[in-house]
């Protein structure tokens, strides 16, 4: 009896059971973007250990479910492999979202072809380029790139330029912000550390819009690198060591990831050098030290999350001692003797003239996806610059500044990508930005810029519509809005006869005149529109065209227009203009690139027409308390520019490896019918790397690189009186020096040590054969060459 009662219970829970697990789960699954379904997708059951997959609508079935939890993994062809838990409580629907754009979650290797904009044309410098440089500037890295050179002060002051035009032509944007570091002078140098970026995007054409609507002349992206979600702890050191100017670098980051997204990265480097030399004497008084650090700290899932930047940069540089002058008869003698007027013995100390700058720059941005529409981003960033510049002074003010310029710029900018549609993305946000410049009082000496405060509202739009599977157009449109409001003294002549601005200007006229002067309050606004249009076809063989077309305008930036007065370091007298107006660039830049390993090569040609360019020029001397002195003047002119950029590519053998660059440029001042001032030479380099990647991933390369002499420039040259002579002298600042070519070695090699960490080494020789020259675009070669031989040694372990 006992045992007939026990199965008929069984048979009853068997029956209940049976009657709960009867229910179906009905799954759709659908690209997070545009909604399409996802065929083809893979669905495993955990729970009961089977496999089943979505059919053409992306749709799936699982039956014979229990009520409760139910586990599944889904995985696609280029999407991330999902894992969910899905409750079951009677018939169940689930809509499951993939995401295709894995680029956004994974760790990414750049190489030297990887666009962002792919109607873009870009050149990428890659981490392992980078590291190159670590004790260099990022002006140095990116003159490694063709239709890139630098405008120097010395050889620690190195301002990049794209097809010749720098400074508030050229956008530098730094982990998303955009630099603003008082980069209008020439001899102020961009405050980054390289260190803390993991690489360097340099774009030629007119994909700027997103950042600005100035970009006359290019626009360079410093990005941060991408870590992996997942639980990691990495890091790394590096030590570099150097024979001329006996100084180096360090470097040091740790970075810790978390699978659920969250991460962290502490970074810090510290540079200092003493006196460089060129090959025939020293360079006295241009050593320089440096402080940097950069911390970030995030969250990225695929939907939602953070990213807070913050970075300070404490830079003190050394100005030639050779290159002070007291006079434009100083300036004579210098050019004339060929060799620097003041030598002394190595040192590392830095004494006046020097450069004393900090830089923080603050930044928060966050970002939410949105179903079947797209992504916004907002983001909220700081900048505060403080910029001291120290002149050899005696008395109670030797160690005051005669430059002491605070400048502050904040700006909140959203941003929202649209990417529902299959063929087509759309990028459109504006912008809100403030900046205040404080000259700083108690320097002894007239502001070179005057107080002002800067408004800027941009709004802007880009579309990406792919033509087919073989080509897309890309369009853009950005309108900007910036008025400016300055207080500046000026002398009564200047004011009334020199400058005629009492007829011109009377509205910024207070009345008000103190020891001669006027208080005035200029006040400017300008609207400026700017446009991009951009196609990109792929052909046969590995080819592709890329045509980009850019409208770009700018307005003056505060030097331009209220500049007056002794530029100390530069030992001339600057004078900006009221009148200027605002620049405006049609550019035209078409590419054709062969991406193949074998043998690649790009050809990119390009042309600049811009109206109201505004030039720095020298137009005579005045005499001063302290002497005579060159006064240079902003003017307006009409220009072209125009040149082509090559790059060759060839792998000879397995192991050795040839890179060649052309880069052909010619300004022309189409108003006076003379060549512009300051383009950049004709110049072409070759490397041949033998690479070894079994014995210790060695490599030993060979570089040449040859600038020609600069034949076309503008005449310049003026006479002065010497007073010494009781005649007048010819004083040219406009010859350029000779062609010349320099050749460097580097070979590095990976070591494992400590079981699973690397170390790696380098070994370099820059000027190999220690060439005397002097570069026509360094500010400082009318008192000396340029750097001679240089041993480095550097040293990296990975932890």
């Amino acid at each position: 009896m006992k045992h007939y009662l026990l199965v008929v219970a069984l048979c009853f829970f068997n029956l209940a059971h049976t009657q709960n697990c009867t229910y179906t789960l009905l799954g759709e699954i659908k690209d997070f973007h545009d909604g399409t379904p996802m065929s083809g997708a893979t669905i495993y059951n955990e729970t009961s250990n089977t496999y089943t997959s979505a059919d053409i609508n992306g749709k799936f079935t699982i039956e014979n479910l229990c009520n409760g939890k139910l586990v599944l993994v889904i995985s696609h062809v280029g999407c991330e492999t999902k894992r969910l838990e899905v409750g079951i409580n009677g018939d169940t629907y689930k809509e499951v979202n993939m995401e295709h754009h894995l680029e956004e979650l994974k760790e990414i290797t750049v190489t030297a072809d990887t666009k962002d904009e792919k109607t873009s044309i870009q050149q990428t410098v890659s981490k392992k380029q980078i590291e190159t440089f670590t004790d260099k500037s990022l002006g140095d890295v990116l003159n490694t790139v063709s239709g890139v050179s630098s405008l120097n002060t010395g050889n620690t002051i190195v301002k990049p330029m794209i097809h010749g035009l720098h400074s508030s032509r050229l956008l530098i944007v730094n982990n998303n912000v955009r630099l603003f570091d008082q980069e209008w002078g020439d001899e102020h140098a961009p405050n980054i550390d390289i260190n803390s970026s993991g690489r360097i995007d340099v774009i030629k054409g007119a994909n700027s819009l997103m950042y600005g609507s100035d970009a006359i002349g290019g626009l360079i992206l410093i990005r941060p690198e991408n870590y992996a979600v997942k639980d990691s702890l990495f890091g790394s050191t590096s030590v570099s060591l150097n024979t001329n100017g006996w100084g180096g670098n360090i470097n040091s980051e740790l970075i810790k990831t978390y699978k659920n997204g969250f991460y962290t990265k502490f970074q810090g480097s510290y540079k200092t050098f003493g006196d460089f030399k060129s090959p025939k004497f020293n360079l006295s008084n241009t050593g320089l030290k440096s402080i940097n650090t950069s911390v970030r700290v995030g969250f990225k899932s695929f939907e939602k999350g953070f990213d807070a930047y913050y970075s300070f940069v404490d830079n003190t540089l050394g100005i030639l001692r050779a290159s002070h002058i007291g006079n434009t008869n100083d300036l004579v003698r210098a050019i004339n003797s060929g060799e620097p007027q003041y030598v002394a013995n190595f040192s590392h100390s830095i004494d006046n003239p020097k450069q004393s700058i900090f830089h923080h720059l603050g930044k928060i941005e966050a970002y939410k996806r949105f179903k079947e529409f797209g992504k916004l981003t907002l983001q909220y960033d700081f900048q505060i610059n403080r910029r001291k510049e120290f002149d050899l002074r005696r008395g109670e003010r030797a160690n005051t500044p005669v430059v002491d310029l605070r400048l502050f710029t904040t700006s909140f900018q959203p941003n929202l990508k649209i990417d529902a549609y299959e063929n087509l993305k759309l990028n459109t946000g504006f912008l809100l930005r403030y900046q205040q410049n404080d000259a700083i009082s108690g320097t002894g000496t007239s502001p070179l810029i005057p107080d002002y405060d800067k408004y800027d509202f941009g709004i802007y739009a880009i579309g990406t519509y792919n033509l087919n599977l073989f080509s897309e157009i890309s369009t853009g449109f950005r309108y900007d809005f910036s008025r400016i409001e300055a207080s500046k003294r000026y002398r009564v002549t200047d004011w009334d006869e020199t400058y005629n601005y009492d007829e011109l200007f009377p509205e910024f006229n207070s009345g008000i005149i103190e020891s001669s002067e006027y208080l005035t309050n200029p006040e400017f606004s300008f609207h400026n529109i700017s446009a991009s249009l951009g196609y990109l076809r792929h052909m046969r063989n590995d080819f592709e065209f890329t045509f980009n077309y850019g409208l770009a305008s700018r307005m003056p930036n505060p030097s331009e227009l209220f500049s007056e007065g002794l530029h100390h370091s530069a030992a001339r007298i600057e004078i900006g203009q009221l009148t200027m107006e605002k620049e405006v660039a049609n550019k035209f830049i078409v590419s054709l690139e062969r991406s193949n390993q074998n043998f690649g090569f790009t050809i990119s040609p390009y042309y600049k027409y811009i109206s109201n360019f505004i030039q720095l020029i020298p137009i005579g001397t005045t005499t001063t308390v302290r002497g005579a002195f060159p006064v240079w003047e902003y003017n307006q002119t009409n220009a072209q520019i125009f040149g082509v950029d090559v790059d060759v590519n060839k792998t000879i053998t397995n192991n050795l490896y040839y890179i060649g660059s052309l880069s052909l440029l010619r300004g022309d001042n189409l108003s006076d019918d003379i060549p512009l001032i300051n383009m950049p030479a004709t110049n072409f380099s070759n490397s041949l790397t033998y690479t070894n990647e079994k014995l210790n991933q060695l490599s030993i390369g060979l570089t040449q690189k040859t600038v020609l002499q600069q034949n076309r420039f503008p005449d310049y040259n003026f006479f002065t009186f010497d007073a010494t002579l009781q005649q007048d002298v010819f004083v040219n600042i406009s010859s350029t020096p000779a062609t010349y070519t320099l050749f460097n070695f580097n070979s590095s090699a990976k070591f494992k040590v400590f079981k699973t960490k690397t170390l790696s080494v380098a070994f370099n020789v820059e000027n190999l054969f220690n060439v005397s020259y002097r570069e026509h675009l360094n500010r400082l070669r009318y008192f000396a060459d340029e750097l001679g031989r240089n041993f480095n040694i550097k040293l990296k372990i990975n932890y």
